[in-house]
């Protein structure tokens, strides 16, 4: 069983940055793929970006490549996505997920165990 708590969001606006962070508790979390999903009102939970277990093979939305940053540090149980140049669109709840296979995993239906959530509200 893993948990995972989201932490970062918050209100910012266009073209600033924020940096949310999912703290995994569980000692099997290095060998878990994990991604990032948002989800805005009336909306589909879409994925934004994942990275495999070993941090070193990541992918993107389209609708975010060359602003989001997907990272994790497998000593700390963290995984974490860097966000710049915010656009109002990205404003949404964001979800990550964890995925019991190493490689990547693009499909919501692919991940075991979601966190909570935290809100990115980007003004415009």
């Amino acid at each position: 069983q893993v948990q995972l708590v989201e932490s970062g969001g918050g209100l910012v606006q266009a073209g600033g940055s924020l940096r949310l962070s999912c703290a995994a508790s569980g000692r099997t979390f290095s060998t878990y793929a994990m991604g990032w999903f948002r989800q805005a009102p009336g909306k589909e939970r879409d994925i934004v970006a994942a990275i495999n277990w070993r941090g070193d093979s990541t992918n993107y939305a389209d609708s975010v490549k060359g602003r989001f940053t997907i990272s994790r540090d497998n000593a700390k149980n963290t995984v974490y996505l860097q966000m710049n140049s915010l656009k109002p669109e990205d404003t949404a709840v964001y979800y990550c997920a964890a995925d019991r296979t190493y490689g990547i995993s693009w499909r919501a239906s692919d991940y075991d165990y979601w966190g909570q959530g935290t809100q990115v509200t980007v003004s415009s």
